[in-house]
């Protein structure tokens, strides 16, 4: 529905200004019908985000996204918290209903959509997640919820990553391997999708991909690298040659902000506008 009124969103972080975000949103703004929206980078620094809440709320922002490194720590100044970004233990988005701010995590929402559009179904099926970091709890929660069968995190340190497992242990069978162990390359063959949440091969590290061997996957397991910059990683483009299919990480990107921007204004934005202006932003056509 169009609008003159005028609403200002926002996204925290720090640094932020490499965001896609800003431009993202304001160009589905306009195409929706909402000239007067406005959407700004807002850099907060550690020790000031409740500060920042607070000035969200005493400026009558309508909503922000969150991003590193604030996304775990902004969940004690807010008034609610969703119950995916409670689990997940982070949150990605916020809104603002008559002062009082409710925390979101779109990125679930986004890996889960991505995972549809691929026509990858997660039930019963066995995955594997490299890496234990922020990125990995959202994609862990997303497998947990369409109740995967079998979860293996693969790590350089399982010592770290066994909080992560045993945080989302009543929810599904996860175990933790360290990614050079025999065990694990024994679970790789049984893989039915394999999910980088690593930044291994994100630019301007292209060379860098995590120390798997691909070639132990069945056929047709689905390679997933939620790196978006460069489109094909290195461990993208090893799994295209050896003929899996692959997927990387730009339509989780897009489908997050499609969530966030349904949060913010009630409605689904054009997600082609939005597609537009990310292949301007990074230089390729998706």
């Amino acid at each position: 529905m169009a609008s003159d009124e005028i609403k200002n969103f926002g996204i925290l972080g720090f640094p932020i200004g490499h965001s896609l975000s800003p431009k993202m949103h304001i160009a589905a703004f306009q195409a929706a019908g909402y000239p007067n929206y406005n959407y700004i980078a807002v850099p907060v620094q550690t020790g000031r985000l409740m500060l920042a809440v607070d000035g969200l709320k005493g400026l009558g922002f309508r909503g922000a996204n969150v991003t590193i490194p604030h996304k775990t720590a902004i969940m004690k100044f807010v008034d609610a918290v969703d119950s995916d970004a409670m689990i997940i233990g982070a949150v990605n988005t916020l809104v603002n209903d008559g002062g009082m701010i409710t925390g979101y995590n779109t990125d679930v929402t986004g890996f889960l959509k991505s995972l549809a559009d691929a026509n990858f179904m997660p039930e019963d099926c066995n995955a594997v997640i490299l890496g234990a970091g922020g990125a990995a709890r959202a994609i862990l929660w997303g497998l947990c919820k369409r109740r995967a069968g079998y979860i293996t995190i693969g790590v350089r340190n399982p010592k770290k990553a066994r909080v992560l497992a045993d945080d989302f242990s009543v929810y599904g069978n996860i175990e933790v391997m360290d990614w050079k162990a025999d065990e694990f390359q024994e679970i790789l063959k049984a893989a039915d999708i394999l999910i980088n949440t690593t930044p291994l091969g994100m630019y301007p590290d292209i060379d860098a991909m995590p120390p798997v061997d691909l070639k132990l996957l069945p056929e047709g397991a689905l390679v997933y690298d939620i790196v978006y910059n460069p489109a094909k990683t290195k461990l993208l483009q090893t799994a295209e040659k050896l003929g899996y299919p692959t997927l990387n990480g730009l339509n989780m990107l897009l489908l997050q902000g499609e969530e966030a921007f349904r949060l913010f204004t009630g409605e689904l934005p054009d997600l082609e506008v939005m597609k537009k202006v990310v292949e301007v932003e990074l230089g390729f056509k998706i």
